[in-house]
């Protein structure tokens, strides 16, 4: 069990914020973490629970006490046809996709190289290339902070949405997560209708992939349109796409030509913020030392010597020019610390 005092975060957050915390525990075992969470007091307080930081845009110092998982290890079990891979917390959510490839335990393929680990996707729904982690998992464990006791939650009882769970919403600080069981199948069917994936293999004469020529296709795809965040410090995805009233597109359609769109059902669409955010004049730009990536208008960076304000105010400052330009309000997908 780590216990430290006036940490510094910025191993710990993907947009490379040197900022500290009062306190840092990180705990390698469910008891570790029930014993830490009875022992703690309200001079301990306020509490954040993160995982590789690459969702996080820190402003400040955090005066409260940081906790992170370092549970580890993965077992699978057969069920119904399917088979249920039970993964620690503190698991790199990319190690397990390609532990998943090499194995023969197909579904997360799209979701190669989204940073972060396996308690993340839980809390975030995260998805790309037309999956999300809903579509995956089984259940996941988690300890109430305010009582210590262990609680497993289906897939249902999380309230999956796009980018959302109940753990972001009514649950938000109630739950540390420490496990979560997705469900893979051995029987491999590739998605590949979404973006530019079959463009991609068709460059490489590639008609029906296998698994592990989908995963190095999302990856090429990524490392082409994506920074590293260890040369440029950046958290991916800084907003959400906005999911709009059908109305509501026709009406851009009418005024903008065409519109990139994912239609969701009959009443709704999702517009790329990205889009918008390039048509406003902001993809390549800077703003002191925070600046939009010059390949994806979706992604902030830290230009070099940037703080959370900078990239805040950045945020701030897309934010109304979309609106003024589209009449739609974009949210940060990034956790505003």
């Amino acid at each position: 069990m780590k216990d430290l005092t006036r940490y510094s975060l910025k191993s710990h957050n993907t947009f490379g914020m040197d900022v500290k915390c009062r306190r840092f525990m990180e705990f390698s075992f469910v008891e570790e973490l029930r014993q830490t969470l009875h022992s703690l007091t309200d001079a301990d307080k306020p509490l954040l629970f993160i995982g590789s930081g690459s969702n996080i845009l820190f402003t400040k110092d955090f005066e409260g006490t940081v906790i992170h998982s370092a549970i580890k290890g993965y077992s699978a079990t057969k069920v119904d046809g399917n088979v249920l891979l039970r993964c620690g917390s503190g698991e790199t959510w990319d190690d397990i996709v390609n532990m998943c490839v090499r194995n023969g335990l197909y579904g997360a393929e799209n979701l190669s190289l989204i940073p972060g680990e396996v308690g993340a996707s839980a809390i975030q729904n995260i998805g790309a290339y037309g999956v999300e982690a809903k579509d995956l998992i089984h259940e996941v464990e988690a300890v109430d902070v305010n009582t210590g006791d262990v609680r497993t939650f289906t897939n249902a009882e999380c309230e999956y949405s796009y980018r959302w769970s109940k753990f972001k919403g009514e649950w938000r600080n109630r739950f540390i997560i420490t496990y979560v069981t997705y469900s893979l199948s051995e029987t491999f069917s590739p998605h590949l209708d979404y973006g530019n994936i079959r463009a991609v293999l068709e460059e490489k004469g590639i008609q029906s992939p296998t698994a592990t020529q989908l995963r190095n296709a999302i990856i090429e795809i990524r490392n082409k349109k994506l920074p590293d965040p260890k040369v440029e410090g950046n958290a991916g995805s800084f907003f959400t796409n906005p999911i709009v009233p059908t109305m509501k597109y026709e009406e851009l359609l009418a005024e903008f030509g065409a519109v990139p769109h994912y239609p969701i059902d009959a009443d709704r669409v999702k517009i790329p913020a990205g889009w918008m955010i390039e048509q406003c004049g902001w993809k390549g730009k800077s703003l002191g030392r925070a600046g939009v990536h010059s390949r994806q208008a979706l992604v902030l960076v830290n230009r070099g010597g940037a703080d959370g304000e900078d990239v805040l105010k950045l945020c701030e400052t897309i934010k109304k020019d979309v609106y003024d330009k589209f009449g739609i309000e974009i949210k940060p997908e990034v956790n505003i610390i």
